[in-house]
């Protein structure tokens, strides 16, 4: 099995506030302490299927500009999904699966360029997105329980889809095993890597409490399995994937 990164973003920032501040609230932090931020997605070659974890923005769409004060930043731009996606080596036609984390445009705008593709989606998230067709799989986490997480259902071996809620009502974390090690796509669990290490919560999610418990489930699974933690949203996404470096908390 092989994991690749499908850059679109990087050299940005995001504030304390819009990282930390889920739970108590923006006002209780700093918005001068900042932390790094890029946008990436990723890909998994399992030497039979080309697999995606989420698809970027569509090609051509506006780059969300620099402004003082902003919450968060996603840097600049590197290149459009699709040319990242191509520089890999790896034709569209190829891909036989994409696994959706949740619904925003940054995780599921490209689905359109993947002629051969099913992709899986939680049931809420789907309907958000007016998702149907021969080709949409609504997940149902028919294998119960993986580790501490208590609905997923296995993709392929080793893969795992996985139920995730808070960030969204259908968010979903993938999960793949490779020589010893957890590769964790958890999608926006957290913003930032900080964020997991401090255990907050990020500002953006559509249940706080099921997100509270999300996070406890990460952790828990973190602390007790070898874990290379896969972000969107900041550079340590790729840095760990890189370094094979394992989350500690």
């Amino acid at each position: 099995m092989e994991i690749k990164v499908i850059r679109m973003f990087d050299g940005g920032f995001m504030n304390e506030p819009f990282a930390f501040g889920g739970e108590e609230g923006k006002e209780h932090f700093d918005d001068q302490i900042i932390y790094r931020s890029s946008l990436q997605n990723f890909l998994i070659d399992t030497g039979s299927e080309v697999i995606l974890v989420d698809t970027g923005f569509p090609t051509g769409a506006p780059v969300p500009p620099k402004k003082l004060g902003a919450p968060l930043y996603m840097g600049e731009k590197v290149d459009d999904y699709m040319n990242s996606f191509a520089a890999l080596g790896y034709k569209p036609e190829q891909v036989s699966k994409i696994l959706i984390t949740h619904k925003h445009p940054d995780h599921s705008g490209a689905l359109q360029y993947f002629p051969n593709a099913k992709v899986y989606i939680a049931p809420e998230d789907a309907d958000a997105l007016k998702l149907d067709g021969d080709n949409v799989v609504r997940v149902e986490y028919k294998d119960g329980a993986y580790h501490n997480f208590p609905h997923a259902e296995k993709i392929a071996d080793g893969i795992w889809f996985i139920e995730a809620k808070g960030h969204t009502k259908g968010n979903s974390i993938v999960i793949a095993e490779s020589d010893g090690l957890y590769y964790m796509f958890h999608g926006d669990v957290t913003y930032c890597d900080a964020a997991l290490k401090a255990n907050k919560l990020s500002i953006v999610f559509e249940d706080k409490d099921a997100a509270r418990i999300t996070l406890d489930r990460v952790r828990e699974f973190i602390a007790a399995n070898p874990t290379v933690y896969l972000s969107t949203h900041c550079p340590e996404g790729y840095e760990n994937l890189e370094l094979k470096r394992v989350m500690k908390l």
